[in-house]
């Protein structure tokens, strides 16, 4: 079944402009070279997944017109990519009597519950809360006549989810990809790699050592994400191959999604 990715966000932590930087792609008027923070959306039959909510979701979902929210997927649980979770308020109340479902890791599913345990604490009398419900993952999920398969991935010292459905991939944060995770992203159409800067990162992939990966993985289009301010845009595209570029907030990309396992 046809499916449209959404970026919401493509930048790093820190965002692009990057506060107190004054660097030639902080001041840069391409609008490309405007990032919020890292998140993606999958629409398809009527349906919105989402992967991450950012602390920039309140404007990702104003600029994007998100009139529903029927699922959400946690890669992990930095800061950047889970700060938003209390704008999925009012999103959440059109599923009464039923909760949006939220969907991590064991280890991030419970980390989750202590840190906004406001959220998931019947006990709290100080205004409306998000309706959500955590379910925690370990193997592949079915949304909606749509599977999304975990991709295990290293992230520094701590291991992370990536997510693959259908023909598309979403890794985001990742320093390191085991070698059976490679085996799950073959025959992708679609590949979102992070690809933070040229100069190494302790628990970020490089553009070098992610184009190795497009290359292994031979994948048709591969676009970069969790994008700092060392890459302006347009320069950086130049020097790409045709088949891989940086992705940029609000780019919209059409693929195939399927309840089956594929593979090239």
């Amino acid at each position: 079944m046809k499916a449209t990715l959404t970026v919401l966000g493509s930048g790093t932590s820190m965002g692009v402009p990057t506060l107190g930087c004054d660097c030639a792609v902080c001041r840069s008027t391409d609008p490309r070279d405007r990032r919020t923070r890292p998140s993606v959306m999958i629409g398809y039959a009527g349906k919105v997944v989402l992967i991450d909510t950012a602390p920039d979701f309140y404007a990702q979902a104003i600029r994007e017109k998100i009139t529903r929210v029927d699922a959400v997927l946690y890669t992990h649980t930095h800061a950047d990519h889970i700060l938003g979770i209390d704008d999925l308020r009012p999103l959440s109340f059109v599923h009464k009597p039923m909760k949006l479902p939220l969907y991590a890791r064991p280890d991030a599913a419970a980390f989750l519950r202590k840190m906004f345990s406001y959220i998931f604490d019947t006990d709290y009398k100080y205004g409306s809360l998000p309706q959500l419900e955590l379910r925690p993952i370990d193997g592949p999920v079915s949304l909606f006549g749509a599977r999304f398969e975990p991709v295990r991935l290293i992230h520094g010292d701590a291991e992370i989810y990536g997510f693959r459905f259908g023909s598309a991939a979403y890794l985001t944060d990742h320093s390191e990809i085991p070698e059976a995770s490679l085996h799950q992203l073959e025959g992708l159409d679609i590949l979102f790699l992070d690809a933070l800067r040229h100069k190494p990162h302790p628990t970020h992939s490089t553009v070098e050592n992610s184009l190795r990966i497009v290359e292994r993985v031979k994948a048709k289009r591969a676009f970069f994400t969790h994008i700092c301010h060392d890459l302006p845009h347009e320069a950086t595209n130049a020097a790409l191959p045709p088949h891989v570029r940086l992705s940029y907030d609000g780019m919209k990309l059409e693929f195939e999604i399927s309840s089956a396992v594929v593979r090239g």
